[in-house]
């Protein structure tokens, strides 16, 4: 199971211009949805003056949760570009989002793609693109005596502590990558029977 995949690790800004009008691009690293909605919020105060706010995202290890939002331009014109530079870059946990000032001059559908598109690169140029690992969360619950054993399973520096309850019985919450899931779990359902 795949659980490798990339993001940014850090918040940019771009600019494209066409024909007077201004594109100013942001790009977030993100990780849920209500997270999108916080900065989108943000940003529509921020810019209460621009005509449009266009934005796309991808969030999880294979980007099976995004939107894409052409805040009143023609229906593929905005959203669908901005999108496209995130899929064409391979990333997720990501949120780029363009503001537009309108500058008088129309510049037709395929202006406007070009222009989000162009927009969208902009603020992805100066990105740190990481490499991202997506992790599941495990409980277990033992006892005192099977302790040395349990860490082991920790020991190969992928497995995460994340909580630890020392008593009778121990409890700990790892964060395992999706990768291992399947070997910690049956590991632990060893140790269950010692």
């Amino acid at each position: 199971m795949k659980d490798q995949y990339k993001s940014i690790g850090n918040t940019t800004e771009g600019l494209f211009k066409d024909k007077g009008s201004r594109f100013i691009s942001y790009a977030y690293p993100v990780e849920s949805e209500d997270e999108v909605k916080e900065i989108v919020t943000q940003i529509k105060k921020k810019y209460h003056d621009a005509r449009h706010h266009c934005y796309a995202y991808r969030i999880g290890v294979n980007g099976e949760k995004w939107r894409a939002n052409d805040d009143g331009e023609p229906s593929g014109s905005a959203a669908r570009p901005i999108l496209g530079v995130i899929d064409s870059n391979e990333l997720s946990d990501i949120l780029i989002v363009v503001v537009r000032y309108f500058g008088g001059i129309k510049l037709g559908v395929p202006g406007l793609i070009h222009a989000y598109k162009e927009a969208s690169l902009s603020a992805l140029e100066s990105a740190k693109i990481i490499d991202k690992t997506a992790y599941e969360e495990i409980e277990f619950e033992f006892a005192h005596e099977i302790m040395n054993e349990v860490m082991k399973i920790t020991k190969n520096g992928k497995v995460q502590i994340r909580n630890m309850e020392i008593g009778n019985p121990c409890k700990i919450l790892l964060a395992v990558p999706l990768s291992l899931c399947e070997s910690v779990r049956q590991s632990l359902s060893d140790l269950s029977r010692l």
